[in-house]
Formats: C-alpha cells, sequence, structure tokens
C-alpha cells in the first residue's frame, strides 16, 4: 500500500521536537557590526558535537535534485552529534523527520517544506532523510561531528511503500 507523505511549512514550532530551524528569525540576539554595514543574529542552533571526545567539523554537501514523486528508501540519525545544514542557495528543500529511539517510528515520519533562508540542525539522534533538493543542484553548510564512534545509523524502509508526492 502507497502512502503518501505530505507537506507542511517548516516552523521552530513544528520541527521542535526534532531540532532547530536556522534562520534570522530564530536569533537569541540580533545588533549592528562593522559601522553599521552589517547585522548579526546570534545562537541560531545548538550544536552538539562533543560527546565521546568529537569535535566541529565544516563540510560542503551538494545535494542533486530529485524528481517528484519518489519512494523514500532510507533514514539516518547521528547518534553522538548534532548535524545542521545550512543552505548556499535559495532554493526551497524537503526535511523528512520521525520520532524514534533505537529504530525509527515511522507511524511519526514528516515532511518538512524548507523555505529559501532556512536551514536546520539535527538534534543527536534525531531520525531524517538524506538531503532533498527539488529544483537544481544545492549547496549546503555542514557542520557536524569529526571524531571517533559511530555516529551514522541507517536503516532502509521498506520499498515503494513511503511516497514524497508532488512539488510543493
Amino acid at each position: 500500500m502507497r502512502r503518501p507523505l505530505p507537506f507542511e511549512p517548516l516552523t521552530a514550532a513544528a520541527f521542535a521536537p526534532f531540532g532547530d530551524v536556522v534562520e534570522v528569525a530564530s536569533a537569541s540576539r540580533h545588533f549592528t557590526i562593522n559601522e553599521g554595514y552589517a547585522e548579526r543574529y546570534d545562537d541560531l542552533a545548538r550544536i552538539d558535537v562533543d560527546r565521546e571526545g568529537g569535535r566541529p567539523k565544516l563540510s560542503i554537501f551538494r545535494a542533486l535534485p530529485r524528481e517528484l514523486p519518489f519512494a523514500l528508501s532510507v533514514i539516518e540519525r547521528h547518534p553522538l552529534g548534532s548535524q545542521a545544514f545550512i543552505p548556499m542557495s535559495c532554493r526551497p528543500y524537503l526535511v523528512v523527520v520521525c520520532e524514534g529511539a533505537d529504530a525509527p517510528d515511522l507511524g511519526t515520519l514528516r515532511c518538512f517544506t524548507a523555505r529559501a533562508g532556512q536551514g536546520v540542525n539535527y538534534a543527536p539522534g534525531t531520525w531524517h532523510h538524506p538531503l532533498l533538493a527539488l529544483e537544481a543542484p544545492c549547496d549546503f553548510l555542514v557542520i557536524d561531528r569529526a571524531g571517533e564512534g559511530n555516529n551514522c545509523d541507517e536503516v532502509r524502509l521498506p520499498a515503494g511503500v513511503i511516497w514524497i508526492g508532488s512539488t510543493p
């Protein structure tokens, strides 16, 4: 049986069980710097990477666009650290997450539509689908954990069951 996953807007309140929405609206402090030619927005997400001696790592991921509709095939989590994705282009993308302690609870799957200018920071252990670019290749600045230990658990999903439908 095919199960479509509806789209919902990415908001800080809706995404709170899974981590942080990274956008200027989520800043704890905002002030002008550089003689008034720049604005600084502070403390946008809780970066948590120090478990078991981890350290912050900065990378760029290039996500290739997905053609809709398509079936979800895998979900993953990073139990030892948070993982932040900041889009470097002004294009929407999709964020698929679910609850679950030792295994993903597929009954709680949610698909958020991220607007241009919104990033996400997955809390440690949050089950999520890999990046889902829509219109064109999209580069993401990624802040996650480097260090020893297994920090990626992947679970294959039942083939052809959970579908991402049409363009939001």
